[in-house]
Parts: structure tokens; C-alpha cells; sequence
């Protein structure tokens, strides 16, 4: 079993480890010690963790062989690797090698809490993916799905970049982590970045690192993400949020393979293949200035536009039937079914939310239903269907369209027009939401 929030920390000072422990403790982590990297794969032979911090430098075994023996076992712990100060080629050397991340010398006690707690986040981000997905592998038993993936897998192997179009819940990232899987790069980093989830300054930073003071509160030098990712796959989601300056810096990068690190003397060239992804349609984007043509074109190399759920009904029963199986077993229910019935609502139900929010609905049904069938009762959709919410004012049948819509306002209104509630509901992103509103007021 895990213990939660276990934290193993390795280093060959003393003093370092002791301060590491006390630093994480404060913070609520069970801690354990290994002054090198070899008693550390003795621990791990004994109990699992959430995460491991060691320095990169140590006798007998150095932080990144460590980092290598982890992966050869198959274990997805995320390794927080500590660097000197300057050395970063060696923050480069970990990250190729599968690091989740660096800190570097001398670091502060609230660095420390911060990339172990995103380190944790994403952790159990990838511990729920694992659990919804066949390893690198896409359900689908759709036509239009089956001849992406096919155009997917043939294009992988070149450098060319990706763009990948399509309604918040729909796989995106996963499609991009396909790609990636895919590929010669797959034994380099994955990194995505949510170009939305950022400030336009920090976005810059995040992306193209920066040189010690370059700005005020850049106390050393800091490896962006195109660096990070060198060998490798960077995921731009939401790339149509990202403002026209850093999409000047984007293009240049996409024609030049180089970037430039603010405060940077000098370009540095990088190898990484780029997949970009948006829920928006970025034709409206360009006409509204809000999107370079140019960079659009240079994206649009290869574009791969996947279909709302709506629209590949005949996947509805296959992902239920997965998520149902992997919720059973997750949660320790025993083996369930799902009624005709049940089935033939979740077949009639627009998903405005798409595969994320069937996930949603079949991981409660499991969860709370006490049969081993799952019936119709146990289906707790925001928006049940019926009679009057499939057939429009003057007696004629909706469109999927219109479904949607209504759907969309109707939990609206019951949720007090509360949007965060609302799209957590409907399994959409805020923005997605807002973008639906948009379009129905024009």
C-alpha cells in the first residue's frame, strides 16, 4: 500500500537531508531517508511513494542513474532532482532523463513545498489517467477517430507539428500523448503547458526561460519549457488564448528551431516537436485579429480535428463499458453491467461535456449504485432527457445543436447563472462555456 503523502529524500549530506525532512514535514509529508541512491531503491523496495527528491550529485550512484533504475522498474513516481548552482547542463542531463523537475542550489524552504506539491498534483493526475485509458492506446470504435489515429501514427515519426482541434472532454491531450507515444521522441519529455492558465509575463517565462535578472524576481537562471522538453514533445493547450507577442516568439521558434531566454545574449537551438491544441475555432480567431494567419498556417501542418461524442454515438457503449470496469475494480464494487435502458439514455444524451463528462457520470453510477446493473436511476445526468426537452416549440424534433443548448441554459438557470458550478456540472471548461453563451447571444 501507499502511504499517503510519502516522500522519500535522498542525499549523501546530512545536513540536507535533515533540512529537506524538516521543510516537508511542516507540510504535513511522511518523510524518508537515504543518504545515497542505492539504499533508496532498498526503500522503495519496501513501500511505495508519492514523490522523491534527491541531489543529482552523489557517490556510488548519482541522482540521474537512480532516476534511470526507477524507470526500468516501470514505477511513475515523479524525481525532484537537486542541482548546483550554474549546473545546468545537469538540470538539462535530468530532465532527457525522464525528471520530473530541478531545483537548484540554494533553494528556499517554500521552492521546496512548491514543486513538491506540484509534483504530487500531477502525480494523481496521472495515476487517474492511467486508471481511465489503456496504456497508450485511444477507445474508439468510430470511423472518423480510427482515420485519425491512422493519420496520427503515419506522421508521428517526422518533426512535423500538430494541430489538434476540438470541444473541451473530448481527448485532446490524450491524442497529443498518442502522437508522442508514438514517435522516436517517446523516450524524451512529454510537457504540456495550458497557454490559457497563466499570465501573458509569466506564460513568456514558463515557455522560453529566462537569465538571472532578467526581471524583478528572476534570482537565477531558469530553463523554460521548449528547453525542458529538448528531444522531446511540447503540448501548447489552448494555444488560441495565447497573446499576439507570444505568438510572434511561437512562429519564430516553428521556422528557426531556436529560442531566445528573456535577458538571453544569445538564440539557443532546440529539437522538440510542437502540438498545439484549441477548443476554439481559430478561422473566427484570425478574422477577429486575435490569432496570427501566419502562425495558423505554420501550425496547420497536420490537423487533426476530433469529433464531440455526440457525433461518434457508437463509442458511448465501449467507453462505458471501460469506465464502468475500471471504476468497479478501482473503488472495490463487484462486477457490473449496464441495462438497456440506462445504455439507451446515455445514447440519447447530447454530451455537451463529451468523453470527460460520461466519465464523470458512469465513475457516480458506479460509485452509488448499489445493483450490479447499472438502470436507468443510477444514470444522474444535469439534464434528463424527455419528451419536451427533445422536441422544440412548434412540435418539431430539436437538433443535437439545440439539445445542447438547452441543456447548457437550463443548468444555467439552475445553478443562479453561477458559471464555475455550472461547466463543473456539465464537465466543460469555464471557457468553453463562456464561448457557448457568446455563441448563442449572436
Amino acid at each position: 500500500m501507499m502511504t499517503s503523502k510519502a516522500i522519500l529524500i535522498v542525499d549523501d549530506d546530512k545536513d540536507m537531508r535533515l533540512a529537506l525532512q524538516e521543510t516537508l514535514t511542516r507540510r504535513g509529508y511522511g518523510t524518508t531517508l537515504a543518504c545515497n541512491g542505492i539504499e533508496a531503491l532498498e526503500r522503495m523496495r519496501e513501500k511505495e511513494y508519492q514523490a522523491i527528491i534527491a541531489d543529482i550529485k552523489m557517490p556510488g550512484m548519482s541522482g540521474v542513474e537512480m532516476l534511470q533504475e526507477v524507470k526500468k522498474k516501470g514505477l511513475n513516481t515523479p524525481l525532484i532532482l537537486i542541482t548546483a548552482y550554474g549546473k545546468i547542463e545537469d538540470a538539462v542531463e535530468a530532465m532527457k532523463a525522464g525528471a520530473f523537475d530541478y531545483i537548484q542550489k540554494p533553494f528556499s524552504s517554500e521552492a521546496v513545498e512548491a514543486i513538491v506539491d506540484k509534483a504530487l498534483e500531477q502525480n494523481n493526475k496521472k495515476a487517474t489517467k492511467r486508471r481511465h485509458m489503456p496504456k497508450g492506446e485511444i477507445i474508439t470504435n468510430d470511423p472518423a477517430m480510427q482515420k485519425i489515429i491512422e493519420l496520427a501514427s503515419m506522421v508521428a515519426p517526422t518533426r512535423a507539428p500538430f494541430l489538434i482541434q476540438g470541444e473541451s472532454g473530448t481527448g485532446k491531450e490524450v491524442l497529443a500523448r498518442f502522437i508522442h507515444n508514438h514517435s522516436p521522441r517517446k523516450e524524451y519529455p512529454f510537457i504540456a503547458i495550458n497557454c490559457a492558465a497563466l499570465p501573458e509575463g509569466l506564460l513568456e517565462s514558463e515557455l522560453f526561460g529566462h537569465e538571472k535578472g532578467s526581471f524583478t524576481g528572476a534570482i537565477s537562471r531558469k530553463l523554460g519549457k521548449f528547453e525542458l522538453a529538448q528531444g522531446g514533445t511540447l503540448m501548447l493547450d489552448e494555444i488560441s488564448e495565447m497573446n499576439l507577442h507570444l505568438q510572434a516568439k511561437l512562429l519564430r521558434v516553428l521556422q528557426e528551431y531556436e529560442i531566445d531566454r528573456l535577458g538571453g545574449r544569445e538564440p539557443i537551438s532546440i529539437d522538440v516537436r510542437i502540438i498545439a491544441t484549441t477548443n476554439r475555432d481559430l478561422g473566427e480567431a484570425i478574422a477577429e485579429k486575435k490569432f496570427r494567419e501566419d502562425l495558423f498556417y505554420r501550425l496547420n501542418v497536420v490537423s487533426l480535428v476530433i469529433p464531440p461524442l455526440r457525433e461518434r454515438r457508437e463509442d458511448i457503449p465501449l467507453l462505458t463499458d471501460h469506465f464502468m470496469h475500471k471504476y468497479s475494480r478501482d473503488n472495490g464494487k463487484g462486477s457490473k453491467v449496464v441495462s438497456k435502458n440506462a445504455l439507451s439514455l446515455l445514447m440519447e444524451y447530447p454530451w455537451p461535456g463529451n468523453v470527460r463528462e460520461l466519465e464523470n457520470i458512469i465513475e457516480r453510477a458506479v460509485i452509488l449504485s448499489r445493483d450490479n446493473t447499472l438502470s436507468p436511476k443510477d444514470i444522474s445526468l444535469p439534464f434528463p432527457l424527455s419528451v419536451k426537452a427533445e422536441v422544440g416549440e412548434n412540435g418539431k424534433q430539436c437538433s443535437m445543436k439545440d439539445m445542447e443548448k438547452a441543456l447548457i441554459l437550463k443548468t444555467l438557470t439552475e445553478y443562479n447563472n453561477n458559471r464555475t458550478h455550472t461547466a463543473k456540472t456539465l464537465g466543460i471548461s469555464i471557457r468553453t462555456l463562456r464561448n457557448k453563451l457568446k455563441e448563442y447571444r449572436s
